[in-house]
């Protein structure tokens, strides 16, 4: 199903805006989604963001690293952090 006719909406003293439920439902955004907003003249056009679950890439990176054998603990992890942190600074 498509949204073909223009939805109404209206601006709160916050500055927030409730995307119809229609419109949500198509394009499955829930609560917590990210948007780009752009601005020019009075246009404001809003695209949904798909960012990736960064849990699901980091398990994602440690079954590649088991599958080739590459093992690297916790410690070791922990302290290539500690040192990016301090040279970052």
């Amino acid at each position: 199903m498509t949204t073909e006719e223009p939805e109404v909406t209206t601006i709160s003293e916050k500055g927030q805006v409730v995307i119809p439920q229609s419109i949500r439902k198509e394009l499955g955004i829930k609560p917590k989604n990210k948007f780009l907003v752009y601005g020019r003249g009075d246009t404001i056009i809003m695209k949904k963001l798909d960012l990736p679950s960064l849990k699901q890439e980091w398990d994602d990176i440690f079954k590649l690293m088991n599958k080739k054998g590459l093992k690297i603990s916790d410690e070791e992890i922990q302290k290539e952090v500690a040192a990016a942190r301090k040279t970052n600074r």
